[in-house]
């Protein structure tokens, strides 16, 4: 049995700043979600509301409504949200004094460390709750500094970049894994983010909580130990914001110092700027500008996966339509049409588990 766990909204759980809680509801998921703390939708279903699926997950109003249960009491208290900057919002915080002060162990993967706030210590030692900062960077003695011998790996390695960050790159990374393992492919996924953790994915780290020189050592010895500890026919490795996203470019990383050869890059047609760049007037790239760069840095983009935001269902398909045929390249809907065409590309491309 998983340890239980709930999951702290704070009024986001409609918007892409719940992107850690809306990869725990869709699962997998290192805790077994009982319930989503979001007094602004109690009352629905935490799938349902996410993407029309129901999965027993109440939304509620606040922690005390799950203390009672008679089901059992959650053990872990997680922040579900992604907030600007990492930083902790009082209302969050009082949240997580009310989870501790009940006993709950606390699991937080913003950059501000609740390891850090002497009341949540205090409380927490006193209860016997453990409190877990995913984005704790680890003693620089620990980091591997990058040697080069990941690119002598034959195991082919595929990386989801896209366009832009809360874009649906780890989403859609793992869609792809699970259609890998249905179609008889052995995958493994490489996660990159906090999400990935908590969804309880076997091999990674956490990019934006590795000091800069260590970024491609981490991320070859995440690589290496895949291969080593499960001898995949394929590895596919989570992306992370965007490679001209100018509030944190990143992703280069995971073409040139992971030798990808092939990208799936994920973008929202309907995106006109970068997240939270909007008041600046950030714009993102045209999508074959991206295709161009990710040539340069030495890799091929070999499909395009969609973000349907704001996107109606005729809208989406007209915008996979339209780039199909300006990029010369195959353009998947993962959210409506599942991911079962882009494993036999994957298999066509890279050889990997023989012919399907």
């Amino acid at each position: 049995m998983r340890e239980t766990a709930v999951v702290l909204a704070n009024g986001l759980y409609r918007t892409s700043f719940a992107k850690t809680a809306h990869g725990m509801v869709r699962g997998p998921c290192r805790y077994r979600v009982v319930a989503v703390v979001d007094p602004s939708c109690a009352g629905g279903d935490a799938g349902e509301l996410l993407d029309g699926r129901f999965r027993g997950i109440p939304v509620v109003e606040s922690v005390a409504t799950t203390l009672g249960w008679a089901a059992g009491r959650p053990e872990f208290c997680v922040v579900g949200v992604a907030t600007s900057g990492g930083a902790l919002p009082p209302a969050l915080r009082a949240d997580l004094v009310d989870a501790a002060s009940a006993g709950l162990s606390l699991v937080s993967g913003l950059h501000q460390l609740l390891g850090d706030d002497p009341e949540l210590v205090r409380i927490g030692r006193a209860r016997r709750a453990r409190i877990i900062d995913i984005r704790r960077p680890r003693p620089v003695a620990e980091l591997r500094f990058w040697t080069g011998a990941v690119l002598g790996l034959a195991t082919p390695r595929v990386a989801i970049l896209g366009t832009d960050c809360a874009i649906g790159k780890r989403t859609t990374c793992t869609l792809l894994w699970e259609a890998c393992r249905r179609a008889g492919l052995r995958a493994e996924m490489i996660y990159t983010g906090q999400t990935g953790w908590l969804q309880g994915v076997r091999h990674g780290f956490i990019l934006d909580a590795t000091p800069n020189d260590f970024v491609a050592g981490e991320l070859e010895r995440a690589i290496l130990d895949c291969q080593r500890e499960s001898d995949p026919d394929l590895i596919l490795i989570e992306g992370q914001s965007s490679l001209r996203n100018p509030a944190g470019p990143c992703g280069s990383e995971l073409v040139v110092s992971a030798g990808v050869r092939g990208v799936i890059l994920q973008h929202a047609p309907a995106r006109e700027f970068f997240d939270e760049l909007e008041g600046l007037r950030c714009r993102i790239p045209a999508i074959a500008e991206e295709v161009e760069l990710i040539r340069l840095l030495g890799a091929e983009v070999w499909a395009v996966t969609l973000n349907e935001e704001r996107l109606s269902e005729g809208g989406a398909e007209a915008a996979r339509q339209r780039l199909e045929a300006e990029l010369g390249m195959p353009v998947f809907l993962p959210l409506r049409d599942g991911l079962a065409p882009l494993v036999e590309l994957l298999r066509d491309r890279t050889g990997a588990g023989g012919a399907s």
